[in-house]
């Protein structure tokens, strides 16, 4: 292996938790580099939120890398599967969308992509290209190259199997499915979390079964999310997305537990955590954060949200440039009062007004900077109003 070969190894294997197998990835950038033509570099997506998130991006910094080696990035859009659901790590059957809610979804995925992938590099597909056009007969084709028995070695299919809990027949097909992507697009890579291990695995098998050269499985840490116990994600809603504004981020960005700096340092900015062991918490959080926000927005933005932050919770002064939200005029009772429940629901920053009720009891919000503590409160109205929920987030609410 040449010096040139050895260096581009040593940057694809910096930060993964495995490559499956390491000699064929070895073996398939010789090929490249002999032939010069690029390798086909997968990553599978579904829809099921507009927005990308730094845990997701940990994932498409490494097929940059792959792109800068002049290597093709072919993102598969799943506006098929995501009508199925991933059941990965899931112990549950999961909501399928509609085919509005994925086109919905995806009108901003291209725009935020790009952001850290190269356009010229990279090819967007929808496996609705190919998925939707399978008839009977292949598909039953398709099902016929797997088991039942090697579905079952899943984690999470086996616990539920053992339980008696239902597993829909659906459930099988979406690995399926997602292999089929890696034989119709003829992967040679595919990326992925650690939770799409055994996806990524059953791809390499069907696609050695459609008698073509299996793809090499590079797998990538998962991140967990600002609560510090959940992986990051979209529908549980504990993510940090690349186009929040940049207080947003830094706010939510500073409120994660110590316990996560170094890893947060590690996968999600380029960092040398070496420099940064012996500062304190505050300072470490604070540097990560401005690294995040100067890639994903501008130096000039991380600054500015520094400076926000410092302003808003070191020296205690009204926040700047707050998100504004608006409550329904019908919701204002006669005294010029609102429930509070109703208040917090219009932010927007709650999903629920149940979890707007777990917030309050726990002592999470603030309405002008008055803590609140029963949920059944009314609370005083006036045009901007500065709601706060949790550490670092706020809103400023007006009728509608």
């Amino acid at each position: 292996m040449n010096a040139k070969l050895q260096e581009a190894l040593a940057t694809l294997k910096h930060g993964t938790v495995d490559i499956i197998p390491e000699a064929d990835l070895v073996k398939k950038l010789e090929k490249s580099a002999k032939i010069g033509k690029p390798l086909c570099v997968k990553l599978g997506l579904d829809p099921t939120a507009p927005d990308i998130h730094i845990g997701f991006g940990v994932v498409l910094h490494k097929l940059r890398e792959f792109q800068d080696l002049g290597h093709t990035a072919v993102l598969i859009v799943g506006g098929f599967t995501a009508r199925i659901g991933d059941p990965s790590d899931r112990s549950s059957t999961r909501r399928m969308l509609t085919k509005d809610e994925v086109e919905a979804n995806l009108r901003d995925y291209k725009r935020q992509a790009f952001k850290i992938l190269d356009p010229n590099r990279t090819e967007f597909r929808d496996n609705s290209e190919w998925l939707e056009h399978l008839d009977f007969a292949k598909l039953l084709e398709l099902t016929s190259r797997y088991t039942v028995a090697g579905m079952l070695e899943r984690e999470d299919f086996s616990k539920r199997f053992k339980e008696g809990s239902p597993i829909s027949i659906i459930e099988f097909m979406y690995p399926l499915a997602q292999a089929y992507d890696s034989v119709a697009v003829q992967a040679d890579i595919e990326l992925g979390g650690t939770d799409q291990r055994f996806n990524l695995l059953i791809g390499r098998a069907i696609q050695e079964r459609y008698g073509q050269e299996p793809q090499v499985c590079v797998i990538t840490p998962l991140l967990e999310g600002i609560d510090g116990v959940k992986k990051m994600s979209k529908s549980i809603g504990n993510y940090v997305g690349i186009d929040e504004p940049p207080n947003q981020m830094f706010g939510k960005l500073m409120s994660i537990p110590d316990v996560l700096i170094e890893k947060y340092v590690k996968l999600v900015t380029n960092l040398d955590w070496n420099t940064l062991n012996n500062e304190h918490p505050k300072i470490q959080k604070e540097k990560m954060a401005c690294a995040v926000i100067a890639r994903y927005h501008s130096q000039a933005a991380a600054e500015a949200a520094l400076e926000e932050f410092e302003r808003v919770f070191s020296r205690k002064e009204r926040p700047t440039g707050v998100q504004k939200a608006y409550l329904e005029k019908a919701l204002l009772k006669n005294n010029e009062t609102v429930r509070i429940v109703d208040l917090i629901s219009a932010t927007g920053l709650v999903k629920s007004k149940s979890e707007a009720k777990r917030l309050i009891e726990q002592g999470a919000v603030e309405v002008d900077e008055v803590r609140i503590d029963s949920f059944e409160a009314d609370v005083p109205f006036k045009e901007g109003v500065l709601v706060k929920v949790g550490k670092k987030m706020f809103a400023e609410v007006y009728l509608r």
